[in-house]
């Protein structure tokens, strides 16, 4: 397979804050234990290969939807959440942003060592792959993340993204080892990005014989056959970007298996109901098939985004989010598959009610959700101003100070909620 992917990214700078961080690495290792459950670790390799599901991933997570800050989140969240249960998944994430980056075949061989498998060969793998889409894939592109997955069986994937600051994008990488025949002639997995003109391609099969001349290591790059994911520049998410026959398919679901399924969830006055909304996303994301990815900013309306859009994080929201995931993980390894069962419910009753479902709006629902932001616990980055500490990605996360709670700030798209959420909410 070699290159799987690549996905093009308006660049932003900032940090995580770390009441975020701790949520996006417990939601990342619960999701990531799921997909070992139901499906086996090479799925979860294959997943991340994927550059939309992998952005995807981020917006359930509450990052901001279209941001580049997806790329060194998730890959933070998965090294600090996987690192406790590394061993027993089988799984390890090794590198990062800037120096970390660079620490990444020194990590390999320290699990190469451990584990048992050739640490050497992988780091040579590592940075060859950093040499192709830094200097065989001439896009304008300067690599500054390299992320490495790999599993106790040497079977790994690569996510690493480079910026290109005069055009104000990122370029997302990505690569999978599986069927990986030839790091010489287009190996790539995907790449995402925006079109940037003419390119110098080393990797493009016609560059054979150049290629010999000038003895370049290359590889698979931009391929029409790949996939390619462009976000748009635009903060706010707009109908336009999400599917809506999914949206509500998703909602429908939501309201029609809650009180056959999640009935004891629906005993906490005002967030039962949501909370099944958003782990009808999460659902998805576990059981969906690569084409339910087209649309990332669909998964963004489960948790909301850091940066208020589509609206404030819902952090009760959230918590209940992780606690319903953890409990059904749990209960799984001991035997017992029936809360695991039911989220495949979800997904499965969402795919039958999106051809059926007509309601909300997308912008009743965007609007209900920043009208109760406040009563679930909504949060944005602006709401703590001047921060004690923001967590660093891919370092040791500690408790932050919490800011005072305050109304969010009002939303474009606001308008009155629909009736239908305006009273749902007690269930």
């Amino acid at each position: 397979m070699g290159r799987t992917g690549s996905a093009d990214l308006p660049l932003h700078g900032g940090r995580v804050p770390a009441w975020l961080a701790s949520r996006m690495a417990a939601l990342g290792r619960v999701l990531v234990e799921a997909l070992v459950l139901e499906y086996g670790r090479d799925e979860v390799l294959r997943r991340l290969a994927h550059p939309f599901w992998f952005q995807s991933l981020g917006c359930v997570m509450g990052m901001d939807w279209h941001s580049s800050g997806i790329t060194t989140s998730v890959l933070g969240a998965l090294k600090r959440g996987l690192g406790p249960v590394e061993r027993e998944l089988g799984l390890h994430v090794c590198g990062g942003r800037g120096r970390q980056s660079r620490k990444t075949p020194d990590e390999l061989r320290a699990l190469g060592e451990r584990v048992g498998f050739d640490g050497d060969a992988l780091a040579h793998t590592s940075k060859l792959v950093a040499k192709v889409d830094s200097a065989a894939v001439q896009d304008g592109h300067q690599l500054y993340l390299h992320g490495f997955i790999v599993a106790d069986d040497g079977k790994w994937v690569v996510v690493q993204q480079g910026m290109r600051p005069e055009t104000k994008t990122a370029r997302r990488y990505h690569w999978l080892s599986e069927g990986v025949r030839d790091f010489v002639d287009e190996p790539h997995a995907a790449i995402d990005g925006v079109a940037q003109g003419d390119i110098v391609n080393l990797t493009d099969r016609r560059a054979d014989p150049s290629r010999k001349a000038q003895l370049a290591l290359v590889a698979r790059g931009p391929d029409a056959v790949l996939p390619h994911l462009l976000m748009p520049h635009h903060h706010d998410v707009r109908p336009s970007d999400v599917l809506l026959r999914r949206l509500r398919g998703t909602l429908a679901a939501a309201a029609e298996r809650a009180p056959i399924d999640f009935a004891d969830l629906l005993m906490t006055p005002g967030l039962g109901a949501r909370t099944v909304e958003a782990l009808a996303a999460v659902a998805e994301v576990v059981h969906g098939a690569p084409c339910r990815f087209t649309d990332p900013a669909r998964f963004a309306l489960a948790h909301g985004g850091k940066d208020g859009h589509p609206f404030p994080v819902p952090l009760r929201v959230y918590d209940q989010t992780i606690a319903v995931m953890r409990r059904a993980v749990d209960a799984a390894r001991l035997g017992n598959d029936e809360r695991m069962a039911a989220i495949r419910r979800l997904d499965h009753e969402a795919r039958r009610m999106e051809s059926v479902a007509t309601a909300p709006s997308f912008e009743d629902y965007v609007a209900d959700n920043v009208t109760r932001s406040e009563e679930y616990g909504g949060r944005t980055v602006f709401d703590n101003r001047k921060p004690k500490r923001q967590l660093d990605l891919f370092t040791a996360d500690r408790p932050a100070a919490r800011a005072p709670t305050r109304p969010p700030a009002p939303h474009p798209q606001a308008a009155a909620p629909s009736s239908r959420r305006a009273t749902r909410g007690s269930a």
